[in-house]
């Protein structure tokens, strides 16, 4: 990765992207007890950030690089 750290725009689309799915019933990532969903309300982008920061959103990130160079990363191997 170009300089290991996800953009805004990335950030949004990945939360995006991951609160979507959790609001139509994926299993959650991360294990949050009772207490933690109240204290969030439950909130599907709460929830992927919480996912984000522990690095365990399974989602690749493709930049478009100058000189058509590709570059893929894992959203595990950057920082937020």
């Amino acid at each position: 990765m170009s300089n290991g750290k996800l953009t805004k725009y990335e950030k949004a689309r990945i939360l995006g992207a991951r609160a979507l799915q959790i609001s139509q019933g994926a299993p959650l990532l991360v294990k949050l007890s009772e207490k933690d969903l109240e204290r969030i309300n439950y909130s599907p982008i709460e929830i992927a950030k919480i996912e984000l920061e522990k690095g365990v959103i399974p989602m690749d990130i493709k930049r478009e690089m100058p000189k058509i160079i590709k570059e893929d990363s894992e959203t595990k191997e950057i920082s937020v």
